[in-house]
């Protein structure tokens, strides 16, 4: 089989989806998995977000994997959380089955064991709600940052992470900040909901475990890949 993925959103976390999946498929299968790969501008996925333009985030998107599609792809992944607040919308008219970020998060999340977990991520993920609804479903208790803290977060993330730049003194801000939420609220785990934030929090970071939604994401890939190795 072959797998498509939307990138660039952002280019280096791209990179570890292309890593992550090829080294996964190697260790299962001894061989090397066929991917593609459609990169996006991501200042222009953004610009719909910030105008909460979600007919336009969703075109983009259905563009993009058409284009997947057409280069022979049989599933598709979008490499980042943020377009999953238009999950629902985007997969009506998908011409590809895809394998969903936040759904595979959640799923490990109440596997491990989590009661409480404190969601990070762009101010549009930490504001759509979206790991809170779907965790609701599995009665597992949700976290978010206050409006001026996910503003902060936020301006960590974006512009130096997303481009691969890690700066010493946001990480240090980050983890002072998560670690402020995780006494108050007694938090057990932390979700790393942006695929960039990885890239700067690791395990053993932070005093409760962190939840590596990139991670998550290329297992499923990488395991549905293997599962249909004669697709």
């Amino acid at each position: 089989m072959k797998f498509g993925i939307i990138g660039g959103i952002g280019p280096a976390s791209t990179i570890d989806y292309y890593n992550g999946i090829i080294s996964r498929y190697r260790a299962k299968t001894n061989n090397y998995p066929k991917i593609v790969i459609e990169s996006i501008n991501m200042n222009e996925m953004l610009n719909f977000f910030t105008h909460s333009d979600y007919d336009g985030v969703c075109n983009l998107l259905a563009s993009a994997l058409q284009n997947l599609k057409n280069a022979n792809a049989d599933y598709a992944a979008i490499a980042s959380n943020t377009p999953h607040i238009i999950f629902d919308k985007l997969k009506k008219i998908s011409p590809l089955p895809l394998v969903n970020i936040i759904e595979e998060t959640c799923k490990y999340t109440v596997a491990a064991g989590y009661k409480k977990v404190l969601v990070l991520g762009t101010s549009f993920i930490m504001k759509s709600g979206i790991y809170e609804n779907t965790l609701h479903k599995y009665k597992t208790d949700t976290v978010v940052p206050s409006k001026k803290d996910i503003e902060v977060f936020h301006n960590i993330i974006f512009p130096n992470l997303e481009n691969g730049i890690i700066i010493r003194k946001d990480k240090q801000k980050m983890i002072s900040l998560s670690e402020q939420y995780i006494s108050k609220y007694k938090i057990n785990a932390v979700i790393l909901g942006c695929t960039e934030i990885p890239l700067m929090i690791k395990e053993n970071d932070l005093s409760v475990p962190v939840i590596n939604t990139t991670q998550i994401h290329i297992k499923a890939i990488a395991d549905l890949m293997v599962n249909n190795v004669s697709a």
